[in-house]
């Protein structure tokens, strides 16, 4: 690893580090804290949400045209103000604006750091790159969130605004350390920076017209709104109100989750690496369709308490597997797909995705809350959608694309066979 890829995985971590310190105590903070209420709360986390939706779909062309390094640093200070400016508020269109502020400032930073990411590695190397990207990230946030959860105190407005007050200070710190980065000068593979700007992004058309992009995008709407969308909202009403889950087994299932991507991480990043992309991400959405089996389990009316709250768990944990899987698949096979010089563009779009079904991912709570059997039975089908997903994006791919590691291998040798396999899409 260069000196370069150690500072972004650091600022990166750090970064997490300060997230963890705030997004458990958001809600609470808002309708109790400031006693704007529940109402308030939620039109907090819309907010949140609506930037990332509004400054995400002009990201990408900016990042390709100008380098991800000063966006990250824009987006870094933007969400610095709007972690301070949200931890000083006490009125509601101040409160709002400081969340649409953070939100814009945190999602524009993900693909800026994950283009980064790409431009200092190759195809090989980039799935241990992101898989310690994501190992980190979700060990800041654990951290922070503990530390955070020390801290806090709901009598005690000033609490709050020191978590938020750190939250900020490591968006700054975050801008530092990328503003010492130094991008290596040797372009390492050809699709990697734009040799000519001007000529840089191509814009949404082309990227529509990708088919395999396409369906990579559309898996990755399935994925994140099966998993992410339904942690902290249908999945969470689910084991309230139908498996009666008390809000502390609850706590302790997000953290089985946190525990199992952190545990597992390095050694699913041993099976996966050197095996086809498209069947790595089908076999998560059977992991994930086994979880939801247990997860429906824990709902049954006569299992008792202990055997519910461990299926509960269970579940969260089996979500953090295929999490683990997921990190060195999904944003590398989103680089390899990218045409010269629109990485940032494609890194952009497939953020979009994943907020899009964040934000539609509490339209599960009342299905999970009022129709328990449900939402589990729509659940199970939409993992085995995954995996069929899966294989079907597997024959759009090429040899290189799907498993770059034997195919390069493969490949040297032989430059003419290597512009074969490039060309020839692999059946899943």
């Amino acid at each position: 690893m260069g000196a370069a890829m150690r500072r972004i995985q650091a600022g990166n971590a750090l970064t997490a580090f300060g997230i963890g310190f705030t997004v458990p105590f958001l809600y609470i903070y808002v309708a109790q804290v400031r006693d704007l209420g529940s109402m308030w709360a939620t039109c907090a986390f819309i907010a949140f949400a609506l930037g990332a939706l509004v400054a995400l779909p002009f990201t990408g062309r900016v990042i390709d045209r100008r380098g991800p390094a000063p966006v990250v640093i824009g987006a870094a200070f933007l969400a610095s103000v709007g972690a301070m400016s949200l931890g000083l508020s006490t009125g509601v269109v101040p409160l709002l604006l400081s969340a649409l502020a953070l939100g814009a400032g945190q999602a524009v930073m993900q693909p800026a750091l994950a283009t980064m990411i790409v431009w200092c590695s190759t195809p090989t190397t980039r799935t241990k790159a992101f898989a310690l990207q994501f190992f980190m990230q979700n060990l800041g946030l654990g951290i922070g969130g503990l530390l955070g959860g020390q801290i806090v105190d709901e009598h005690d407005p000033g609490s709050f605004t020191l978590l938020f007050g750190i939250e900020a200070v490591m968006f700054l710190v975050l801008a530092g350390v990328i503003a010492s980065v130094r991008m290596p000068q040797a372009q390492t593979f050809s699709d990697a920076r734009p040799k000519d700007p001007a000529q840089a992004g191509g814009g949404w058309k082309r990227l529509l017209r990708h088919k395999a992009m396409v369906q990579l995008c559309v898996l990755g709407f399935v994925l994140f709104f099966a998993c992410y969308g339904q942690f902290e909202s249908g999945l969470a009403a689910f084991g309230t109100e139908a498996a009666g889950i008390s809000p502390s087994t609850l706590g302790f299932a997000l953290a089985a989750n946190t525990g199992a991507i952190v545990v597992a991480q390095f050694v699913v990043l041993k099976l996966v690496e050197g095996r086809r992309r498209s069947r790595v991400i089908a076999l998560v959405g059977l992991i994930w369709t086994v979880a939801w089996v247990i997860a429906g389990f824990s709902g049954l009316g006569h299992v008792s308490a202990v055997m519910a709250a461990a299926a509960f768990i269970t579940t969260y944990a089996l979500f953090g597997i295929g999490e683990a899987m997921l990190s060195p698949t999904l944003a590398p096979l989103v680089a390899d797909l990218a045409p010269e010089g629109s990485v940032g563009q494609y890194n952009s779009a497939f953020a979009l995705v994943k907020q899009m079904a964040l934000a539609l991912g509490p339209l599960g709570v009342p299905v999970g809350a009022g129709l328990p059997m449900v939402y589990i039975g729509i659940f199970v089908l939409v993992s085995l959608g995954i995996a069929w997903l899966a294989l079907r994006l597997g024959r759009q791919l090429t040899a290189v694309q799907d498993n770059p590691v034997p195919a390069r291998a493969a490949a040297a040798p032989a430059p003419a066979k290597q512009a074969v396999a490039a060309t020839e899409p692999v059946a899943a």
